[in-house]
């Protein structure tokens, strides 16, 4: 196996690695990023489309009942334990899971499909590279493109396409800059917009790059005002592209920036009230934009703050009752927001809390059955959350899954 040797050259570079690295597994070194083989691929009947059998043995009542308001009920597991992994849901109601690190900590090419009529996980085609700290975008076409991401060779610029018709994935034009930790947005001209990351010079990057579904093809934009990774993008009702904190050169960023689209320009707009990284941003009903958690240097972070468009300023909102990075954040159908897991000040943790726009306060509500971070959380048609895979508190990979209900 090769590893990369290359080590940061200031204090500040190895700050984000303390924290982040030791999410994914104990044996991960400071930029000594992982090498291994590919992950071969289990053998199970497969269908005409590629997909294998499902899997799981969800109950009856995992079947049939969706979980109590408020609680949290175990779902089929999947094929593969895996974490920084995506999750899409796609237009035929399936969710797709794909890539991520497996239990051997080997970046997979597996790919899943989770059904919400029977809870349970059917393998469909694999990525043609395995990958992970990569973003996943469905596209209007109803296919999902992922690109980047870390593997075998270090950051990868390649990209890929999932056709859902299909079950197999296609592999369509390169990024101009190999890059991970990077965010991806869908513009409303349909183009993705491609931002920041960790390069394969070990390198933070502002670069910009345009991805056009029409074409295949990567075009480089304008840069970020501030190169960063592992920051957070949220594509606002305007449509403009929001990107704020992260890290940079600097260490831990508070500064914010606004991409628009018809200019293809970014301008500097408000700086969080904290700066920080690995935290979850969620668009409201009413356009703001509600920032949670996360770490600034060492310390874990409870505060949460709100985003105003119309103004470009951040404002502090209530205070998460756990602490956390590396969780999830969903959008409910009644407007509240489901933080679900991640890393605390003791550990992992199976704690989940609800933000209520209205009175702009945290509340307790039902805790997972597992507690993980680095999963996945998203939202179903029937108003059902689903959380699956994810880091447990000895940092081994989950294949569990559970399904959350709200009113």
């Amino acid at each position: 196996m090769k590893t990369r040797n290359a080590k940061p050259e200031t204090a500040a570079q190895w700050l984000p690695h303390l924290f982040i690295r030791p999410i994914i597994r104990q044996h991960f070194r400071l930029f000594a990023l992982a090498q291994v083989c590919l992950a071969l691929s289990s053998a199970m009947p497969t269908t005409s489309n590629g997909s294998q059998a499902p899997s799981g043995n969800p109950t009856a009542e995992s079947d049939m009942t969706p979980p109590a308001d408020g609680k949290w009920l175990p779902t089929g597991n999947l094929h593969t334990a895996r974490d920084i992994h995506t999750a899409t849901l796609l237009p035929n109601g399936l969710v797709l899971v794909a890539g991520g690190l497996n239990s051997r900590s080997v970046e997979s090419r597996s790919a899943e499909l989770y059904d919400p009529a029977t809870g349970t996980w059917t393998a469909t085609g694999s990525l043609n590279e395995g990958r992970f700290y990569y973003p996943a975008t469905l596209l209007p076409n109803g296919k999902v493109l992922v690109e980047g991401g870390d593997g075998l060779s270090g950051e990868r610029a390649s990209a890929e396409l999932y056709d859902p018709a299909t079950g197999t994935w296609t592999l369509t034009g390169s990024l101009n800059v190999a890059r991970q930790l990077h965010s991806a947005t869908l513009l409303p001209d349909g183009e993705v917009l491609v931002a920041g990351g960790f390069d394969s010079n070990n390198l933070i990057t502002g670069s910009v790059e345009l991805y056009d579904p029409a074409t295949g093809v990567w075009t480089l934009g304008n840069s970020l005002r501030v190169a960063r990774f592992t920051h957070t993008a949220t594509l606002l009702r305007n449509g403009k592209v929001l990107v704020a904190g992260g890290f940079g050169g600097s260490g831990t960023l508070a500064s914010s920036e606004l991409y628009d689209p018809t200019t293809g320009t970014w301008t500097d707009t408000g700086s969080l009230n904290t700066p920080r990284v690995t935290y979850t941003a969620t668009m409201l009903r009413d356009g703001k934009v509600l920032v949670a958690g996360g770490i600034n240097s060492d310390e874990t972070i409870s505060t949460t703050e709100l985003y105003d468009p119309r103004s470009g300023t951040w404002t502090t909102t209530g205070s998460l009752n756990t602490a956390r990075y590396a969780h999830t954040a969903t959008l409910l159908r009644n407007g509240m927001v489901l933080l679900a897991g991640g890393l605390g000040l003791q550990g992992t943790t199976s704690s989940a809390e609800l933000y209520d726009p209205v009175s702009r306060s945290w509340t307790a509500t039902g805790d997972l059955n597992t507690a993980r971070s680095q999963h996945t959380a998203t939202l179903l048609p029937n108003g059902v959350v689903l959380v699956a895979g994810g880091l447990e508190n000895s940092f081994t990979g989950l294949r569990s899954a559970e399904l959350f209900k709200q009113r």
